[in-house]
């Protein structure tokens, strides 16, 4: 899943992108854009290696929290709670935890974003009116990658893709995205995992 990200050890760190003055610029652009995102609401489909497409909505309160509630056939919910990503299988009734930090997405929801000496900026493409970034952490870039993908005026964040260690690809793509909404609290804590309060 896209959040769930297998960790290995001794990966070395990937080179960084050569980054001309405009390039630094760009992402000092990005870094601002992202961390006036307090809260979002979004529809989201995902895609993964294997071909298969899910579909959802997705809710997000930085620094931290994250929320996606699959439809059907989908069984899945995830969510992050600033410490932990739970995953839940509504049909296996099984519950699986992860530290948030040991995932590439740790980068979307930690404050401030930045793309400091603890990250690592791999690629950074322009073209079509789209900005692509990928990066990892520099002290475990064994973690996987993240590519976020901005339409470049005005900029707004638009997809997100993870690669995990193994080459697997998981792509979350959002539409009918707002910004600024109020959300429940609930969304985003472990008890209402298995209930979602209405949104």
């Amino acid at each position: 899943m896209l959040l769930l990200i297998p960790a290995v050890t001794h990966a070395a760190a990937p080179a960084p992108a050569p980054l001309s003055p405009q390039d630094s610029a760009q992402l000092q652009r990005i870094a601002s854009y992202l961390n006036g995102i307090r809260t979002m609401s979004a529809r989201f489909q995902q895609s993964a290696n294997n071909g298969g497409v899910s579909s959802g909505r997705v809710w997000v309160s930085r620094p931290g929290r994250m929320r996606f509630e699959y439809e059907r056939p989908n069984t899945l919910a995830l969510l992050a709670d600033a410490g932990y990503v739970y995953q839940w299988d509504k049909e296996l009734h099984q519950t699986t935890k992860i530290e948030l930090r040991s995932t590439p997405a740790w980068f979307i929801l930690r404050d401030p974003i930045n793309f400091g000496p603890d990250v690592v900026v791999t690629r950074l493409e322009q073209g079509g009116g789209t900005i692509r970034v990928t990066v990892v952490e520099a002290a475990h870039p064994d973690l996987g990658s993240l590519t976020m993908a901005f339409t470049e005026n005005p900029l707004s964040l638009r997809q997100w893709t993870v690669v995990d260690q193994q080459g697997r690809r998981t792509t979350v793509s959002l539409s009918d995205v707002q910004l600024g909404v109020a959300l429940d609290p609930r969304l985003f804590q472990y008890q209402y995992l298995f209930s979602p309060p209405s949104q």
